[in-house]
């Protein structure tokens, strides 16, 4: 018999898994507001799903699974086509990574959703390339793609010394 993952496991999951997961949706989204709510609507439905995970470890991977195949239903919504990125971006009262710096976050929002997603999800998430490909629900040879194309937008954007060239990387 499957156990479900307690009240107070999913407590701590929450807790230890929202920085990675509001990270994740905001170079996603590119605006704090919605990677709060991207975030919290990723672990309800982690919740909701919890007595289908078998084994409590696997938990964050599947809220992360969550989050991205909700931030591509989201993509979708006809508001995301009529997407207008800004020049500047709010201030927020957290702390930020360097890697997450305002340049960095303004060119991923150059990035069609569907790269962005693969761009973040391979690079800050360090998932591989089949693993970003489950969680999207594309075959790997579109994550590969669509990693290409990203960053060679990327590179255009903010040059070749903050993107190196991948000529010749392996992708796993």
């Amino acid at each position: 018999m499957a156990r479900t993952l307690t009240d107070a496991e999913f407590t701590e999951l929450a807790q230890a898994a929202w920085p990675g997961l509001y990270r994740t949706a905001y170079l996603m989204l590119g605006d704090h507001q919605l990677a709060e709510d991207l975030t919290q609507t990723a672990l309800t439905k982690t919740y909701a799903a919890r007595r289908r995970i078998k084994d409590p470890a696997a938990a964050p991977a599947y809220a992360r699974v969550v989050l991205a195949n909700t931030a591509t239903t989201w993509f979708r919504r006809r508001s995301w086509r009529n997407e207008v990125p800004t020049e500047t971006l709010p201030e927020s009262g957290t702390e930020r990574d360097p890697s997450t710096g305002p340049a960095v976050v303004a060119a991923l929002a150059t990035l069609p959703p569907r790269q962005r997603a693969v761009v973040v999800l391979r690079f800050y998430d360090d998932l591989s390339v089949r693993e970003v490909a489950r969680a999207l629900g594309v075959s790997e040879g579109t994550v590969k793609s669509q990693t290409s194309d990203a960053l060679a937008k990327l590179r255009a954007v903010l040059g070749d010394d903050v993107v190196p060239s991948t000529e010749g990387a392996r992708h796993d």
